[in-house]
């Protein structure tokens, strides 16, 4: 006689099909923790975006406008340097004027109508210089800014510039590295100008009166041909302003060599 067989257990008795495995729980601290890894991460790459990317298209940017300025000297776009035995004439001393340069048209807003150098901060510095301080518009893009309403290079007043300190090209990375009677110089299509620096300040950004004709004295009228830089301080913050003041030595007209200060590289 064969083994009875069971009959199958009541619909309602079986157990489900899902036992013995356990359901996997949400949990709000590990949503929460996999959220702020990503953000790590965006905010890792929008720092190296920021402080690495910016700087390579800000300087290839502003290499670029440099050589498109069919008016600066070719050893200047390549980088003078003093030990070059076929290196460019300098400007004749006879040639050195400290009266008033050629007049030039007040230039356009993004207009660029010059170009910037520092000997100290190597042969190879160069950077144009633009109309405006907007940083959408000028600072971001095209390096320093020319502040509207101030002098023109050469001219009686405050000649005032800005530029960023980090990002973007960083075009006045090292000022803290200007020490007094350091070179500072301008070229536009008609002239060179040579300006030294006299002093630095550390500021607050509504201390506008640094641009002022006569700097820091408002109101009153300018007797000498200054220039001023102003950039952010201390790095990576708009905290403050870092400000150089220097005045002019000479002008010269272009075409007659390269002003020697520009071999002369500090140590």
């Amino acid at each position: 006689m064969s083994a009875p067989t069971s009959s199958p257990a009541p619909a309602d008795e079986r157990p489900p099909a899902h036992a013995g495995r356990s359901r996997p729980r949400v949990s709000v601290l590990g949503i929460l923790g996999e959220l702020l890894i990503l953000a790590g991460a965006l905010l890792g790459l929008f720092v190296v975006w920021q402080l690495f990317w910016t700087d390579i298209q800000g300087e290839r940017a502003q290499r670029e406008v440099v050589e498109s300025l069919d008016w600066v000297e070719p050893d200047v776009v390549s980088g003078i340097t003093a030990d070059e035995a076929s290196g460019p004439e300098t400007i004749p001393d006879e040639l050195k004027r400290t009266d008033d340069p050629p007049a030039m048209d007040y230039p356009e807003f993004v207009e660029t109508f010059a170009t910037f150098m520092v000997p100290r901060w190597g042969e190879d510095y160069v950077k144009p210089i633009t109309e405006g301080v907007t940083r959408a518009d000028v600072l971001d893009p095209l390096g320093i800014g020319h502040y509207p309403d101030t002098a023109l290079p050469g001219e009686i007043g405050n000649f005032a510039i800005s530029g960023h300190r980090t990002t973007y090209g960083k075009p006045f990375a090292d000022v803290s590295e200007l020490e007094e009677g350091d070179s500072l110089i301008v070229q536009t299509e008609d002239a060179w100008f040579v300006y030294h620096v006299e002093s630095w300040e550390i500021v607050w950004p509504t201390q506008v009166e640094v641009i002022a004709p006569t700097p820091d004295q408002p109101g009153v009228e300018p007797t000498e041909r200054y220039i001023t830089m102003t950039t952010c301080h201390p790095k990576f913050s708009a905290a403050q302003r870092w400000v150089v003041h220097g005045t002019m030595d000479y002008w010269a007209p272009v075409g007659h060599g390269v002003p020697e200060e520009l071999l002369e590289v500090p140590a």
